[in-house]
Parts: structure tokens; sequence; C-alpha cells
């Protein structure tokens, strides 16, 4: 049987590559964008022969019309919440924009569900960042592990994770809570750390940079490529229960390895170039994350790339754009 999908935030990294990835499974898909001033950049991320297949309409999470509106229209049977108010140190300059969009909004979405098409299953995209500096005796984090936030990002995620958990006790619904460690790709927003490191290392290469100035270098990161986080966000959806389950690859890195990874790479030595500037720490500093996600395995989930591939995956990335 033909499936259709529905998801917020399709035009974001995870948005495009699942999109792609439900694509190929054959699937009808529909897709929120919010309204952006800037038109080129709402639809930059999908490719253009998967854009003519896509069903796209406006509609925003803080807009509980918008969204009983498109669930009316697409009739989905499976929803990928992936909207949101994204980056944690932004959350510090836009707290109440983080609380309402991230937090608030995914309430919006389960009571537009229940009240429009309560029979579909869903997918929420919560984050690891709700651990905050918990850590399980083992170093790492997992499915139990207290959720102590240390940023308004996190907060509003933890608000997200647990009223999804009530609305699947409450009402009997489909929702599941997929605990994604960091994931990136080239499509990456640059203003997150790896994309920064990569671009800004490539610029410094051609000679199109001099520096790069960046936050806490000795904060630890579970990093995995989002090509294989969506494979997991389906996967949850295709099991007879919903549940809550961590996606990670089980290994951190440091930011420090990261650059020195990365311009060591590019032949060059990160110590010359980066420095450290107060203005890119967080108010309140979240320094490790490492994820177990045994119960996601043993849904047959098992991540392609690793640390390395990753990064060069974006390396490869930047160097075709900057030596076009």
């Amino acid at each position: 049987m033909n499936k259709t999908a529905l998801i917020t935030g399709i035009n974001g990294q995870d948005g495009s590559y699942l999109a792609e990835f439900l694509d190929n499974k054959g699937y009808t898909i529909w897709g929120t964008v919010k309204r952006n001033s800037v038109a080129e950049n709402q639809t930059a991320r999908l490719d253009d022969n998967l854009f003519s297949k896509l069903n796209l309409e406006y509609a925003d999470l803080n807009d509980l019309s918008s969204l009983i509106r498109v669930i009316q229209l697409s009739q989905p049977d499976e929803i990928y919440n992936l909207a949101a108010q994204s980056h944690v140190r932004i959350s510090f300059d836009q707290p109440i924009y983080t609380a309402q969009t991230t937090g608030i909004g995914t309430l919006k979405l389960l009571e537009a569900v229940r009240l429009t098409k309560p029979d579909a299953k869903i997918y929420q995209a919560s984050s690891s960042e709700m651990f905050g500096n918990s850590i399980d005796e083992d170093g790492y984090q997992r499915e139990t592990t207290p959720l102590h936030p240390v940023s308004p990002y996190g907060c509003a995620k933890v608000f997200s994770y647990n009223i999804c958990r009530n609305y699947r006790n409450s009402y009997n619904m489909f929702i599941s809570n997929g605990i994604l460690f960091n994931h990136e790709s080239p499509r990456r927003g640059t203003n997150f750390v790896t994309n920064k490191v990569v671009k800004a290392a490539v610029q410094i290469k051609y000679g199109l940079k001099n520096e790069l100035a960046l936050g806490n270098l000795d904060a630890t990161r579970d990093w995995g490529h989002a090509e294989d986080f969506v494979e997991a966000m389906w996967l949850m959806l295709q099991q007879d229960k919903p549940g809550d389950f961590v996606c990670a690859t089980g290994n951190s890195h440091s930011v420090r390895e990261l650059c020195e990874y990365v311009f060591n790479k590019l032949g060059l030595n990160y110590k010359d170039y980066v420095k450290v500037d107060p203005k890119y720490f967080r108010a309140e500093e979240l320094h490790d994350l490492k994820g177990d996600s045994s119960k996601l395995r043993q849904l047959g989930w098992k991540p392609k790339h690793n640390f390395v591939s990753l990064l060069d995956d974006m390396i490869n990335y930047w160097s075709v754009k900057y030596i076009k």
C-alpha cells in the first residue's frame, strides 16, 4: 500500500534527507515550510528532481489553524515533526520564541492530529540536549538517564518529549520520541559547529578567510550522519507499538578533535587559525554527550557512517564548492 507522510520542517537538513529516503520507498510526501522573506532559501536543500514530486504547504507550529489545514489536506499515515528553533546557543538569545516553537508548537501539532487524524503515526524529534550534564556511571546517556537540560532549547525539548508521552498514554495515539544525538551533513547550517569548522577550514585553505572563532573546544559530542538518522526515524514508525529510542553512534569526540582532523586533512594546523572567543560560550555549558542506542539497534538500525567518513563528506562538499 502506498503510504502518505507529512514532514514538518521538510526544508531543513533532516527533512530533506528524510524526504529523499521516503521517496525511494514510494511514499506520497507532503511537507510544511515556514514563510521566509527570501524565497530562494525555502527549498535550497531539496533536490530539483524530488521537488517536483513534493506537496508543499505553508504552515507554522505556532499557528494551530495552519496545522489542521495541512493535516486535513494530506491525510497522512505518518507524521514526522522535525520543525523547531533548533540552535542551542541561539535559544539563550530567543528563549521565549524557542519555548513557543520547539515546545508549545509540538503540543499544537498533537492537538491538530488528535482532532483531525488521530490514527496517524507520529515521530517526534527529541534531542540529546534534554539530558544536559546527566550521565550514567558508564559514561553514556540512554532512555532511562534523568533529564536535566541546561539550555532553553533543551527545556523546550523536554516539554515536547513529555507531552508526547502524555498524549500517547492519554489518547492511545502512536507517538514515538527519537532522542537523537548530534547528526550532521553538508546540509547542516553553517552556524552549527561541524559545518562552521569545515567551511571555514576550506576557506582558509583557499585564502578566503584568515581565522576561525569558536567557543568551548573541550566539549565532546556524539556526532553521526543525518542520512543514517532519518532511517532510524522511519524505523520507529514501522513498529507495532510506539516508544522512546536513543539514536547515537556511541562514540564521542571533542570540538578540538574535530578541528584537528579537518585542518589536518587540508594540510593545515588548526592551532594557527582557531581562536577561542568567549561570546560563543553558552550561559551554562553542556560538557559531554555520548549515546547508547542498544534499544534502537534491536530494531535493525546500524549507522553506515563514522566520525571520519562524516567529516570527509563535508570536506569534499565545501572543497568542490570553492574549487569552482
